[in-house]
């Protein structure tokens, strides 16, 4: 898959321009209608005999316009964002940083510089995607711009028991640790990537080591608890057990950081500095602040092996 990254004004040219089918949209999560954007767009170039193409922005328009209150959490940043388009037999991927140069710009301006310009002849897009300045931009107004040089598909409302699939419901389902519904809705389990840093090592000393993993501060996780999750790391993937939390049994929860600690349940090693993944399978309990460390020692062996059976039957 081609990448290419745009700015306007400074870089909004390609080495090899279209035909291209082209989904848009910002695409955080690449939930399941998403996928059905830029499934339509795949489609739509196998018909036409064209390349596929994916355009995406960065950062999230809230992380501009907003104050730290409102900025929303990621739920795909890149290069993970990159390789699930590309998992999907995407020919090319335009990254257009957001910035408000951009996002002055007028709808029909950004039709002239990154539609027609670029060599695209067909868009899809979701029924609610606008562009333009202050989102002036509608997709019937995409289509009457058209002069004939574009075709257009529209997606309607992709739902899930009658709630519409968003990002916006993924992040309020992770603000409650509701990862099996997130899983749902994203069509695979929710993930997180990030390093693995050193940590307090308290769980060793417990008897259950732990992975400290520290994924990118924009990144939205799971609400605090324990979850059965798969770790992966250099091609090879582990069952594990996850906690979430501040651990009250040792700190106070109004001053700690949360942190991401997985236990994995069949690996001996060292993992320091190493990137992994984590696939968030099922919620097992929310985070308790135990009378004693044999009481919690207690319990994370419970969790263990409610995990181990989770993991089993997914």
């Amino acid at each position: 898959m081609e990448i290419y990254n745009l700015q306007y004004p400074q870089s909004i040219t390609i080495d090899d321009k279209g035909p291209f089918s082209l989904a848009i949209g910002f695409f955080d999560g690449l939930h399941r209608g998403h996928q059905a954007v830029i499934g339509e767009a795949k489609q739509k170039a196998e018909q036409l005999g064209i390349k596929s193409a994916v355009m995406t922005f960065d950062p999230h328009p809230s992380h501009l316009f907003g104050n730290g209150e409102n900025k929303v959490g990621y739920i795909t940043q890149y290069p993970l964002k990159s390789q699930l388009i590309e998992e999907m037999g995407i020919d090319t991927l335009f990254i257009v940083k957001f910035d408000r140069p951009l996002s002055s710009l007028s709808p029909e301006k950004f039709i002239e510089l990154f539609i027609k310009d670029l060599g695209v002849k067909h868009i899809t897009a979701g029924f609610d995607f606008t562009f333009g300045s202050k989102g002036a931009g509608t997709m019937e107004q995409m289509e009457a711009l058209s002069n004939g040089e574009y075709g257009i598909s529209v997606i309607g409302k992709v739902t899930d028991s009658d709630e519409k699939v968003s990002s916006t419901l993924i992040r309020k389902l992770l603000s409650e640790g509701n990862v099996e519904k997130t899983a749902t809705l994203l069509g695979r389990p929710f993930r997180t990537v990030g390093t693995v840093v050193d940590g307090e090592k308290r769980g060793r000393l417990l008897g259950f080591p732990t992975a400290n993993v520290m994924p990118d501060d924009e990144l939205i996780i799971p609400a605090n608890g324990v979850y059965a999750v798969r770790f992966s790391f250099a091609d090879q993937t582990y069952d594990g057990v996850c906690n979430v939390g501040v651990k009250p049994t040792f700190h106070d929860p109004s001053v700690s950081k949360p942190s991401v600690e997985v236990h994995l349940l069949d690996f001996t090693g060292d993992l320091y500095g190493k990137e992994v993944s984590v696939d968030w399978i099922a919620r097992i309990r929310s985070e308790k602040k135990f009378g004693s460390v044999d009481e919690l020692v207690e319990q994370i062996s419970k969790d263990k092996e409610a995990a181990k059976e989770i993991l089993e039957s997914n």
